[in-house]
């Protein structure tokens, strides 16, 4: 293969290489952007959860640290008359955040959740458990405090976002694979280019030989 054609090969790779990346960059900083909420990744009691008693407080966990500032994290625990039953403000330590409980209860307890993500964006849901004896999927759902009824999570919490390093690696074997089946796709086709270029010149020379050798 020629200089010139290695050259022009190369740029080609190089261009179809950077725009793929810059493709994948943008996807990659979407989805960053989407998982970089702090997610619900467990609580106690567990979501739609049955226990004999109200407990003494309800903790949440989530996938990263909540901004612990005034206002930035609120809790309310209420029965299905609205009672409230929290006992002070919520306490954020690390990726848990614990409000304590006060009075008793049976039925269905809600509990409403409203943090700041680590990225500065509030997240906010809500879930249920029972105290006492009772099937919660059968219990109506509970009014809201404000005359209207409350939608309650009944998903499985988050296991965790993907680790950035896991995404970035990803991209980086993504990203080799697309150059290199760009590159090779570039030099099998300045081959074939160079074959068929090649066997014109020789038809083209057996050509000119026939008449002299007549």
């Amino acid at each position: 293969m020629s200089p010139g054609i290695y050259a022009s090969l190369t740029r080609r790779a190089a261009l179809i290489a950077a725009a793929a990346g810059l493709a994948l960059m943008a996807v990659l900083g979407s989805a960053g952007a989407a998982s970089a909420h702090d997610g619900l990744i467990a609580s106690d009691p567990a979501i739609g959860a049955t226990v004999d008693a109200l407990p003494e407080q309800v903790t949440l966990t989530f996938s990263n640290f909540p901004i612990d500032e005034p206002g930035a994290t609120l809790m309310a625990v209420t029965d299905a008359a609205c009672t409230d039953l929290t006992a002070g403000d919520p306490v954020v330590d690390g990726t848990d955040v614990t409000q304590a409980l006060q009075g008793t209860a049976t039925g269905v307890i809600t509990v409403t959740w409203k943090i700041t993500s680590s990225d500065g964006h509030p997240t906010e849901d809500q879930f249920t458990f029972t105290v006492g004896a009772g099937d919660a999927a059968a219990t109506p759902a509970p009014a809201d405090c404000d005359g209207t009824a409350a939608e309650t999570s009944t998903a499985t919490p988050e296991t965790g976002s993907t680790p950035p390093a896991l995404l970035w690696t990803i991209a980086g074997v993504v990203l080799a694979a697309v150059i290199a089946v760009v590159a090779y796709l570039l030099i099998s086709r300045a081959r074939r280019r160079r074959d068929l270029q090649r066997t014109r010149e020789a038809a083209a020379d057996s050509g000119d030989r026939r008449p002299d050798e007549d």
